[in-house]
């Protein structure tokens, strides 16, 4: 479905709009992002949303007025720094337990990429909410963790493959379903740390 203006002004939809609870705001946020992944962006529709929330179609209408905007408060909703707090005391041993924590999530997050991948070449603002919700803390995590390692004295700062290493990380997690037929799981993205990542950074 296409978008659809919202019923009523907008005085009402501000209203209505604090009616909703952190918690079912976050339900409706749940049902959007499934559906494009499991549909596809262009298949998902604020009837098939009202349905499985079991709410009146209105009521989404109300809280956001399109379904790209309804998109994009669901994926700025779920940004998170989900590496942080990786600390094992060793660059090789960090880069390991992002690779499994990565792992728990990246097919998700894969699927969600693969479904809205054609449908944020025209939308600016649903292009950079999935850049804020899922590639830019990831990037910025990895970094974070390289710049410790940097800092313990474990690397050299201008050592070649330190800019590259964020770039191979995300890229393997994007590029197996079309290489392989299958997602990045936690085995596979620990074997490619340590096959490819450690070596390239002289930590093996």
């Amino acid at each position: 479905m296409t978008s659809q203006a919202a019923d009523g002004p907008e005085s009402v939809a501000a209203t209505n709009r604090s009616k909703l609870t952190p918690e079912r705001e976050q339900e409706f946020f749940d049902a959007v992002l499934d559906q494009v992944r499991e549909c596809g962006y262009e298949a998902v529709t604020m009837e098939g949303i009202a349905a499985s929330t079991r709410c009146s179609k209105s009521t989404l209408y109300r809280q956001w007025k399109t379904k790209p905007q309804f998109v994009v408060a669901a994926l700025r909703s779920r940004r998170q720094a989900r590496l942080t707090g990786i600390d094992t005391g060793s660059l090789a041993g960090d880069l390991r337990e992002a690779a499994r924590a990565t792992g728990r999530w990246s097919t998700n997050d894969t699927k969600l990429l693969q479904a809205l991948g054609h449908a944020v070449n025209g939308h600016e603002d649903l292009a950079l909410a999935l850049r804020e919700a899922i590639v830019h803390p990831e990037i910025e995590a990895l970094r974070d963790i390289l710049r410790r390692g940097v800092e313990r004295g474990e690397i050299a700062a201008d050592h070649p493959a330190l800019e590259y290493i964020p770039a191979q990380m995300f890229g393997v997690i994007r590029a197996r379903p079309v290489v392989d037929g299958e997602y990045a799981d936690q085995e596979y993205l620990v074997r490619f740390v340590e096959a490819a990542v450690l070596p390239a950074l002289g930590l093996i």
